[in-house]
């Protein structure tokens, strides 16, 4: 499944230039991922609440070309691999059907308290 986020680009995420700050791209793939996670049907306030959260482990990004002041821009988000407590995601940031970012992103769900790797939400492995 591919999940589809729209993203207006505001001023706040531009440089002078009005070109988007090139680590403005990470918090809108991570938005586009709290979104899909909650999509699937996973409540991460209640992860929290039983001390387990997500953690970004790993991240390759490449920068094809810029976005701009007032771009509306679509992430797309669709898991390539998981296993029982981790997922990589692939993820593409769009403008008009063409690719400006793209990224793949290893998150870990762990427990708050002792800082280890535990199993993915029951929820999120059944709609996988």
């Amino acid at each position: 499944m591919t999940h589809r986020f729209p993203i207006t680009v505001y001023y706040e995420d531009t440089d002078m230039g009005g070109v988007v700050y090139h680590a403005n791209f990470l918090r809108f793939i991570e938005r586009a991922r709290s979104d899909y996670v909650r999509a699937l049907g996973v409540d991460q306030n209640a992860m929290r609440d039983t001390g387990i959260v997500w953690v970004v482990t790993r991240i390759e990004a490449d920068y094809l070309s810029p976005a701009r002041f007032e771009d509306e821009l679509t992430v797309e988000t669709h898991v390539e691999k998981s296993t029982s407590a981790r997922l990589t995601m692939a993820q593409v940031v769009r403008r008009d059907g063409r690719e400006l970012f793209r990224a793949v992103v290893t998150a870990v769900c762990m427990d708050m308290h002792s800082g280890k790797p535990v199993r993915l939400p029951a929820e999120l492995r059944a709609s996988l």
